[in-house]
């Protein structure tokens, strides 16, 4: 090899090096705490020739729960969705056709509209949820009935932007306390059912531990079921959420409805109603 020349790494070697490079970095007691965006992370991998999907994927099942998660999240699912995709773009320009899309499709209400940072909440005036369900009564939209919607928008180099997506739909407290109401009703009265019925032919001690044992497994039963529902419902709306960013990400039109039609949502359902209201929110 001559001078100058750098040995080439095969992908196993650089996999190692750079899981060792992380080990020496966190156990560094003089080691930097600076924060790394993900605007940064996904430029750095690109660099180091690691797959947009790939790091998209990893970074996914991190902030789901699916590495490390607590026991909530694995039986229910996360409590909120975050998707992200580098895309194609100026991210003002993708920010008004976000915002034209969410609030005219969706009918949300804007929350904050800062520098790379969105915010939605539905809107809570009575025309705004008539108009809602009377818009979508033939799909269920999550995103529209949402708890919180945000995105941000960070430019990852001159040409493309990282959009993120976080939706609360504002489901999982809902289901755990279901699962608990739920399974503690139906697991004491088949724990109760089964003492009662053991009771007058084995011992007294033995029919209790029976009892506890049927409840318990009634009980966990039920919130595994429960569990599995709201997976599903994360599922629909992590589906929803990443079709559009697919939208995004393909340069096909998010396709709101007319000019026209978004005057008039944003003049009747977001100010006019609540005049009548009586309230003074912008």
């Amino acid at each position: 090899m001559g001078e100058g020349e750098s040995r080439s790494l095969t992908r196993r070697e650089f996999d190692a090096v750079i899981r060792r490079a992380a080990e020496l970095a966190t156990s560094d007691p003089d080691g930097a705490e600076g924060g790394l965006t993900e605007g940064e992370l996904f430029r750095i991998a690109g660099e180091v020739g690691l797959s947009e999907a790939h790091v998209r994927h990893a970074l996914a099942d991190v902030r789901s729960g699916a590495e490390g998660g607590g026991v909530l999240d694995r039986v229910f699912g996360p409590s909120a969705i975050r998707s992200s995709r580098v895309v194609v773009g100026d991210p003002q320009e993708l920010s008004d056709q976000i915002d034209d899309f969410l609030v005219a499709s969706h009918l949300l209400q804007p929350v904050r509209r800062g520098v790379g940072i969105l915010q939605y909440r539905p809107a809570l005036d009575w025309a705004s949820q008539l108009a809602r369900a009377a818009s979508f009564s033939s799909r269920k939209y999550y995103i529209a009935s949402a708890r919180s919607v945000e995105v941000r928008l960070e430019r990852v180099d001159e040409e493309r932007t990282l959009i993120e997506f976080l939706v609360d739909p504002g489901t999982r407290n809902d289901d755990v306390a279901g699962a608990v109401v739920g399974g503690g009703i139906l697991g004491g009265g088949s724990g109760t059912l089964t003492v009662a019925g053991l009771a007058a032919v084995t011992p007294m001690g033995l029919a209790v531990g029976v009892g506890v044992a049927v409840g318990a497994a009634v009980f966990t039963g039920v919130s595994f079921a429960v569990g599995r529902t709201h997976k599903r419902k994360v599922d629909e709306v992590r589906t929803e959420v990443e079709g559009v960013l697919d939208a995004l990400e393909t340069g096909v039109s998010l396709e709101p409805p007319p000019a026209s039609w978004r005057r008039w949502v944003k003049r009747h359902f977001h100010g006019v109603a609540r005049d009548l209201m009586g309230t003074d929110q912008d």
